[in-house]
């Protein structure tokens, strides 16, 4: 794992709100040599000093180190996909991420004619987003009802109870993205 420079990223947070070493010092209340050196690695700043300069620069402090290196897998090619389920069978999902180590997952769901998503209704910890691609379904989220047909969308509250019915004769498409991941 590599070293993560705060100095730099507090640089990078400053610079990108155009601020001036003094405007950053001025709101975080302190000087800016002391700002100059934290920025160039000279000294190693303290945990209250950072939260200073966090609520200044107004960005949660765990961004100072996190690792911006970008993933080795990033796209998911054509027929690549974790397939989950029997296609034509049974409800199935296609992730569309590469993986579910992000902060967001994105799938495909395809509900077969005459079938559910699931026996009864099901929930997770994160907000789900979901956009249907082809077909009619109806979505049973708590105590209500929705009919839904290609081009709708909805969005479905962490900790609410759902489940996905096709009651037609073909088989529906449904594209979702939840936060954080659920599979």
């Amino acid at each position: 794992m590599q070293d993560i420079n705060v100095g730099v990223k507090v640089q990078e947070f400053r610079q990108q709100r155009k601020l001036s070493l003094r405007q950053l010092a001025l709101k975080a209340d302190m000087t800016p040599s002391m700002l100059s050196q934290i920025e160039n690695n000279v000294v190693n700043p303290s945990i209250n000093t950072l939260k200073e300069i966090a609520r200044a620069l107004e960005v949660p402090m765990f961004k100072f180190f996190q690792d911006d290196t970008l993933p080795e897998k990033m796209i998911v090619r054509k027929g690549q996909c974790k397939i989950i389920g029997a296609p034509g069978e049974e409800v199935f999902y296609q992730l569309l991420t590469p993986d579910t180590n992000g902060s967001i997952e994105f799938c495909l769901m395809e509900i077969p004619s005459h079938s559910a998503s699931a026996d009864k209704p099901h929930e997770h910890e994160g907000e789900e987003v979901a956009y249907v691609v082809e077909g009619a379904v109806t979505i049973f989220v708590g105590t209500r009802e929705e009919q839904l047909e290609a081009g709708d969308s909805i969005r479905i509250p962490a900790l609410s109870a759902h489940r996905w019915v096709n009651g037609t004769d073909r088989p529906v498409k449904v594209v979702f993205a939840v936060t954080p991941p659920c599979f």
